[in-house]
């Protein structure tokens, strides 16, 4: 499968570009990203009420890919809309639950926690993404911590969504209670930012944890697969399940810091107590515990079951 292409659809967002890529990776797939952006009246509009046209998208975009990946919903009008022009002569993957009827998609890749089902749908504990045990390994070097003695806790903080807003008093909470936990005479702790980490939430945390730890202040991949390496733990905001099923890699325990959600987080729930059950996760509660489990590498799982289903397609 070396010789096909793969055109990844998404918004840009760091938490899409991870599940495409990693799937287009696993799969061993040449690959190229395309951002999509819709006309601004067609961005606030649902998918099960926009038109299919590759006419709503602000730029064209050249398809010579067999394999189209898509995530994210704005990346769904495209998908179906190439599917239309192409037909059979390319496969259109789409990742997480389209909100549209599944017959527009070849395959629909969708984490247990969405709740759908199909025959063209497979499932995945957690999200799928594009982290490695390998690449992880190999960046075990990159931050220079020096001759550290202590247990190392990565500490990787996501953002505000339409679920958590990342309130002053939740966020002073969570920082003060992983503060007061992993003390700093016993852990050195590793402070990673996401690209959805607001300013203002870095330099809170520069100023809570700068003193005795390592706050890295930008946005920065190498630190990010560096900390999951070096850490004996990981904390993790309970606003991405993408960063938490990211550190399952590792298989090393893995603490959720919660926080109040805005509005119903069913879906949410549903993941943590999946994640819970397999072991992987526990709250960040008053207690420090020592656990392990299986190492989750759900894109390799799937990956041979999905080169069967483009096989019989007679896309190879």
């Amino acid at each position: 499968m070396l010789e096909l292409k793969a055109l990844l659809l998404t918004q840009g967002m760091h938490g899409m570009v991870s599940q495409t890529e990693g799937l287009a990776k696993a799969l061993k797939l040449n690959f190229k990203h395309q951002k999509v952006k819709l006309k601004p009246l067609w961005n606030l509009i649902p998918p099960k009420f926009t038109p299919i046209s590759e006419n709503l998208l602000t730029e064209k975009f050249v398809c010579d890919s067999k394999i189209i990946i898509s995530c994210g919903r704005k990346s769904v009008i495209s998908s179906i809309a190439l599917k239309k022009r192409f037909g059979n002569e390319i496969f259109n993957i789409h990742i997480q639950d389209p909100k549209v009827s599944f017959k527009h998609f070849d395959l629909i890749i969708s984490p247990d926690h969405d709740n759908i089902k199909g025959d063209n749908v497979l499932t995945t504990k957690g999200s799928i993404h594009y982290l490695t045990k390998k690449e992880i390994t190999e960046n075990l070097k990159y931050l220079q911590l020096g001759k550290v003695k202590k247990k190392v806790v990565a500490f990787i903080i996501g953002g505000p969504n339409k679920y958590y807003n990342y309130s002053e008093e939740q966020i002073h909470f969570t920082f003060n209670k992983v503060k007061n936990l992993f003390t700093p005479d016993k852990f050195k702790i590793i402070i990673i930012p996401s690209y959805r980490t607001p300013e203002r939430i870095i330099k809170k945390a520069f100023n809570t944890f700068g003193f005795n730890h390592h706050v890295v202040k930008n946005i920065d991949k190498k630190a990010y697969l560096s900390s999951l390496a070096l850490a004996d733990y990981v904390i993790v905001t309970c606003d991405s399940t993408s960063m938490i099923s990211e550190a399952a890699v590792t298989g090393k325990p893995i603490y959720v810091a919660m926080m109040r959600p805005t509005r119903s987080i069913r879906r949410f729930k549903s993941f943590y107590t999946q994640f819970k059950e397999l072991g992987i996760i526990k709250e960040l509660s008053e207690n420090i515990d020592s656990w392990s489990y299986d190492k989750l590498d759900e894109v390799n799982r799937i990956a041979p079951l999905i080169k069967e289903k483009i096989k019989k397609n007679g896309i190879i």
